[in-house]
């Protein structure tokens, strides 16, 4: 792809993502909506999907940003939903989308059907986590839909890799498919593995964070493309890796923190608003494709097959939620209130997204001399329950939440857990401060042990605030005014260093460390309204 097409792509899916923040609607799908609409503007470039470049140069980082965000202790507490999910759906999607596909279209061999249903299995990573962080879903059902999405393009990848070799004649046998599926997921999560405790090693010895954070963007290229060569899953190994460095991010120096978040936001912004602009850019290709197959042929079988997409994860999601605990004692204990309305919306938030498009453009053109049987309809197939489900399900899925009243998260419940967490670490710090003060080593004029007191006690009274009464006139708390006069006045220092420089009384370089002091200040006594 040519510079100003590539620049005009980002440019306009940011723009386009950007203005979505301001509506009820999730980006992911304006931005799916526009590809389309622009599809077919004249003037429009070529963009063609390229699986050369979606799978190991745009999958890795979004895996990583969305792994490195997730909790490794909530993945582990439901690990087996998530194991349900991301690999036995997966894999009971290939068989039964695929068989049904087959009843439906006629001609289409069962091997390239169950190639369809393979490729058409795995819910989107970017699309899930978008739409979940969206609409504030409870806990439990964010961290399974996060979880499954980050495992399940490794099953569908290696399951597209079995079914094409028997559509193309090689022979695979159940045993076969078993042992390669088996070496990729436990190569994968191998080489992650063996690469995740030396890559946390270096990011804790490196003492710069622009070198840091220059190492936190090669991660995810590097473990995809060392698992990758030795015939594993990449998708497995990054994901391995970000869990286990997002799990010990705290020992990293604050500013590669503050700086790494600042990068990956930006990096995940970029990519997730283009790929989504590109889905819907791929209709052109995909309808012109079509060859023998007329738009009302095509139309038919791609609403079949949405339809069993849809139907068959409920016919996973639903036994496997209430099986287990029917059968296991310890299973109802440990998840207590599980009734009918959450298995609904992890079934309706089956979104598909650009993994999907990229294996099925990955489908090779000739196999021994001869076409792949219905390669442009398997493509376009896989085109339509991409966009069937982001626009249906997505469109649905907020109010289906709302009607449902699902109890979201419990704002009141987590400010006080997060202000008792912090009463007990300022009671540590201020014991740790009067043992350091106690050392003539580090007596201090009293006014500066008053201010290191006054910033234990600011601290920890902050969050108590923001439970207590708020402002007859303004609704804000005390904790909330506080933070809003104080970025008021930072405002006005920055101001008055601006001048100075402007003046001449003092240069550009000591203006810069200047505000720096002043926006790490802001930062901590102006907590972000919206993270998302």
């Amino acid at each position: 792809m040519e510079a100003l097409p590539l620049v005009a792509l980002v440019a306009a899916s940011a723009a386009i993502a950007g203005a979505a923040r301001r509506t009820r609607v999730p980006a992911p799908l304006l931005l799916v909506a526009a590809g389309l609409a622009a599809s077919y503007l004249p003037g429009i470039p070529d963009y063609t999907l390229d699986p050369h470049i979606v799978l190991p140069l745009i999958l890795p980082p979004l895996l990583y940003t969305a792994a490195v965000d997730s909790s490794y202790l909530d993945l582990r507490a439901n690990i087996r939903p998530v194991a349900l999910l991301s690999v036995g759906y997966v894999l009971f999607a290939t068989l039964a989308v695929g068989w049904l596909a087959y009843l439906l279209v006629p001609d289409l061999p069962l091997t390239a059907a169950l190639v369809l249903g393979a490729v058409v299995a795995p819910p989107d990573a970017v699309a899930a986590t978008a739409i979940a962080r969206k609409l504030g879903l409870p806990n439990r059902i964010t961290t399974i839909l996060q979880g499954e999405s980050l495992v399940n393009d490794a099953t569908a990848i290696t399951a597209y890799k079995v079914a094409l070799a028997a559509a193309v004649g090689e022979g695979v046998s159940w045993a076969g498919g078993i042992g390669e599926f088996a070496l990729a997921a436990l190569g994968g999560i191998g080489v992650g593995l063996v690469l995740m405790a030396p890559l946390h090693w270096l990011r804790t010895r490196l003492r710069e964070a622009l070198l840091q954070n220059t190492l936190s963007l090669l991660i995810p290229f590097v473990a995809y493309a060392a698992a990758e060569e030795v015939g594993a899953s990449g998708v497995l190994a990054v994901v391995v890796v970000a869990l286990y460095l997002g799990h010990r991010n705290w020992q990293v120096d604050f500013a590669t923190r503050l700086q790494e978040a600042a990068v990956w936001k930006m990096v995940a912004f970029v990519l997730e608003s283009a790929v989504f602009a590109l889905i819907g850019l791929q209709l052109p290709y995909v309808v012109q494709g079509l060859g023998q197959y007329g738009i009302g042929e095509a139309a038919w079988y791609a609403a079949g097959v949405f339809a069993a997409v849809v139907v068959v994860r409920f016919v996973w999601v639903y036994p496997a939620t209430f099986l287990p605990r029917a059968l296991s004692v310890r299973i109802r204990e440990r998840e207590p209130g599980v009734n009918w309305t959450a298995p609904l919306i992890v079934g309706w938030a089956g979104m598909r997204g650009v993994v999907s498009l990229a294996i099925a453009f990955s489908i090779p053109h000739v196999t021994d001399g001869e076409p792949f049987p219905a390669r442009n309809l398997v493509l376009f197939l896989t085109f339509t329950t991409v966009i069937g489900t982001l626009v249906v399900q997505g469109l649905t899925l907020p109010p289906l939440i709302r009607a449902l009243k699902l109890p979201g998260r419990d704002a009141h419940a987590e400010t006080l857990a997060e202000a008792q967490a912090q009463s007990e670490a300022s009671r540590a710090a201020e014991q740790r401060l009067d043992e350091l003060l106690a050392d003539e080593r580090n007596t201090l004029p009293q006014p500066l042990a008053d201010r290191l007191r006054t910033v234990l006690e600011r601290r920890r009274n902050a969050v108590w605030e923001r439970l207590g009464a708020v402002n007859e006139i303004t609704g804000e708390t005390a904790d909330d005014t506080y933070r809003r006069l104080s970025r008021e006045v930072i405002a006005v220092e920055r101001q008055v260093f601006v001048q100075l420089r402007d003046e001449r009384r003092i240069d550009d370089e000591m203006m810069r460390t200047l505000l720096r002091r002043l926006d790490l200040e802001e930062a901590a006594a102006y907590r972000e309204k919206d993270a998302g």
